[in-house]
């Protein structure tokens, strides 16, 4: 264990940049919980997920903006929730842009339907910035405050190893089936 708590603090800052590219959830939370431990600095922690979360929003956004062509086949098996994301950039508009990072299931297709658009660069930077402050500002300070929680479930954990795992595929089972409900759902009505 003092093994990975080192790897952590030598490597951890570049690990959670690399995987807050693709939406950074699980990395702020965990990033948070650590720095209530002491083995990451929450600011550095908050900044990193911040640079990293609007870098790779802005990526998918530009590469769906100059290679519409090449980026449809992979998206086939997303028909239903580019629908949604679509539909709902068309109702709330700018709003989207901010909420889509606290949405599972949305927060990578929706830069890619905003790409696909005509929206202007600079006003989907502006948005996806005030975006990624609200997300790592609402989930980092959230698991930092929550660290003695965190710390009292981790113990648990490891008296009762099975528990995480079941856990967390029930989060995210839940999650994907909750998504694809509404997603459903907000088709139907439009037909």
């Amino acid at each position: 264990m003092e093994t990975v708590m080192q790897n952590i603090e030598a490597y951890g800052y570049a690990m959670l940049f690399i995987y807050s590219l693709g939406g950074g959830f699980v990395g702020i939370v965990a990033a948070g919980a650590l720095s209530a431990f002491g083995y990451m600095n929450i600011f550095i922690s908050v900044a990193v997920v911040f640079v990293a979360n609007v870098i790779g929003d802005q990526a998918l956004f530009f590469i769906s903006r100059f290679n519409k062509r090449e980026i449809r086949p992979y998206l086939k098996k997303h028909r239903r929730k580019l629908a949604l994301s679509h539909l709902l950039l068309k109702k709330q508009g700018n709003r989207i842009l901010i909420v889509q990072k606290f949405i599972y299931g949305l927060k990578t297709l929706v830069p890619i339907v905003v790409g696909f658009t005509k929206y202007d660069a600079k006003k989907f930077f502006l948005f996806n910035m005030i975006g990624a402050f609200l997300f790592v500002l609402v989930f980092g300070s959230g698991s930092y405050f929550a660290g003695e929680f965190f710390g009292k479930m981790a113990h648990y954990a490891s008296d009762y190893p099975y528990i995480l795992p079941i856990a967390l595929v029930t989060i995210i089972g839940g999650s994907y089936l909750l998504i694809g409900y509404f997603a459903r759902k907000k088709i139907k009505r439009r037909d």
